[in-house]
């Protein structure tokens, strides 16, 4: 095994050190609706919604026309047509996105084979040791973004750094198609003026209670110790004391194995209405199809739990031999699950959602990871 080259970041706090790797995460810009328009000329330049068309449907991707009017994925279609009146309704064709996608992660391939998918338009890659290219990440990132619009005719956007937090938050600076980078030099100060909503981990509730507390930056966060942080979060308040830190050692996985994925939450007060319960469950959808396509297997078993303020819990599941193929396809079957003609005889204290009942998942052996220099 070769040698590796280790630096050590020092921060007023405490002292870390941090085993270097070259990180890149790749996002495409506006993936599903960028497809569309760039199959229909027609369609470009203008505000247009995957999915949503029906009547109770739910918008599954927005083009950036669309969004600078407030339209957003999970979002309900007449609401969504209600911001935007213009709002052009697409069909998806998760066929059609699933092969651009492979396309591009053949070009991921050619220059590592660490390559973790978050979804199909978004991968880690670690070019620590890259297989052709440029030793720089930041050319490497540059060279991936060119040839993914020279092939595909699509734009990507890149964050580069030292490890995979960095690196996802980085890839947001300058979205749409561009880059950012993240040495470790610059990382603490990057950190101490990054608003904790935009930590990658922390969740709208979690950065509400920690703007509540005065929390408002990554500086603000590094002074809260560790015992604190997980009496507040529990086991996410050690990866927030981490994070702040610039300290991530998750490797990138090119394989991942899981039987179940799923997400819940608990109300602070009992939910009786649709609409809130609606709004609550779409909210708790859109995690638990983030995190199902980290995978990119699909789940044929989606289970609905909901819990009444009395704490008798229920659960009803929905199977579809041919698997979950779209995120609009997961969130109305959720939508249908959730609705019953008689209604809820109590009010609702918890809502989860499950996927489940993967299929098969072909396995790789997870290659050996070194580290060199940055």
């Amino acid at each position: 095994m070769g040698s590796f080259l280790c630096f050590c970041i020092f921060t007023p706090m405490a002292t870390t050190q941090v085993n270097i790797r070259k990180i890149i995460h790749i996002d495409m810009d506006a993936f599903f609706a960028s497809v569309e328009q760039l199959d229909h000329p027609e369609l470009r330049g203008k505000p247009i919604a995957v999915g949503g068309s029906s009547e109770r449907g739910v918008v599954a991707a927005a083009s950036y026309e669309a969004r600078k009017f407030g339209v957003r994925s999970a979002m309900a279609s007449k609401v969504a047509k209600r911001k935007c009146p213009e709002l052009i309704f697409v069909k998806h064709r998760f066929e059609r996105y699933r092969q651009i996608s492979q396309q591009i992660r053949s070009i991921f391939l050619e220059y590592t084979d660490l390559v973790e998918p978050l979804s199909l338009d978004e991968a880690y890659l670690d070019v620590t040791l890259a297989k052709k290219g440029k030793p720089s990440a930041t050319l490497i990132a540059q060279e991936i973004r060119k040839r993914i619009y020279d092939e595909t005719g699509l734009t990507a956007s890149a964050g580069v750094s030292y490890n995979k937090f960095l690196a996802k938050v980085s890839s947001d600076v300058n979205k749409p198609n561009g880059i950012f980078v993240v040495t470790p030099a610059e990382a603490q100060e990057f950190i101490d003026q990054l608003e904790v909503k935009k930590f990658y981990g922390i969740g709208k509730v979690s950065a509400s209670k920690l703007n509540k507390m005065g929390v408002w930056f990554g500086r603000d966060l590094r002074k809260i110790d560790r015992l604190e942080l997980v009496h507040m979060f529990g086991k996410a308040g050690n990866y927030y004391y981490d994070i702040c830190r610039g300290v991530d050692n998750r490797s990138v996985q090119p394989s991942r194995e899981r039987k179940s994925v799923g997400a819940e939450n608990t109300f602070e007060h009992d939910l009786f209405s649709e609409k809130e319960l609606q709004e609550e469950l779409l909210k708790i959808a859109e995690k638990v199809w983030k995190r199902s396509s980290k995978s990119e297997v699909k789940a044929k078993t989606l289970t609905l739990k909901f819990k009444y303020a009395d704490f008798e819990q229920h659960t009803r599941s929905k199977t579809i031999e041919t698997g979950f193929t779209s995120k609009e396809q997961f969130l109305e079957e959720s939508l249908r699950l959730l609705k019953v003609d008689e209604g809820f005889p109590q009010g609702i204290r918890l809502l989860g959602l499950t996927l489940s009942n993967f299929m098969h998942e072909e396995k790789k052996e997870e290659a050996v990871q070194l580290v060199i220099e940055f």
